[in-house]
């Protein structure tokens, strides 16, 4: 994969604590499982909405597991998501998720826009 003007998107969440999942949850069902529809409504038009520079829609993340010099143990982070995108600039790549439904209809928190750099030496 070639990684000129490819960006990866990291949808973060304030943890099953945060005050919008809190919210979320205090909804009634019914009100809830209507947001739900809503928002994969409004996520699919999103992604049909930017095919076009979607290089890899990604999905959910589910539990973590941190491997370092200590070894593997189970951690909790914010990170619930990712999609790679294509665009001219990091600005360009970031404008394609506002008002993105991950935080604008579903109690997520913000997306993070980084570009994907190439291997040094390669």
């Amino acid at each position: 994969m070639s990684t000129t003007n490819t960006y990866l998107a990291v949808y973060l969440g304030g943890g099953k604590d945060g005050a919008r999942m809190a919210a979320w949850n205090k909804l009634p069902e019914a009100e809830r499982k209507a947001k739900e529809q809503q928002g994969m409504a409004a996520w699919g038009a999103w992604v049909e909405k930017h095919h076009d520079v979607i290089v890899e829609i990604g999905g959910p993340l589910g539990k973590t597991t941190k491997v370092d010099a200590k070894g593997a143990a189970d951690i909790t982070n914010l990170l619930t998501g990712f999609t790679l995108v294509r665009a001219p600039s990091q600005q360009a790549a970031a404008k394609l998720f506002e008002n993105h439904p991950h935080f604008a209809i579903f109690p997520g928190e913000a997306v993070e826009i980084m570009p994907v750099l190439p291997i040094p030496g390669r």
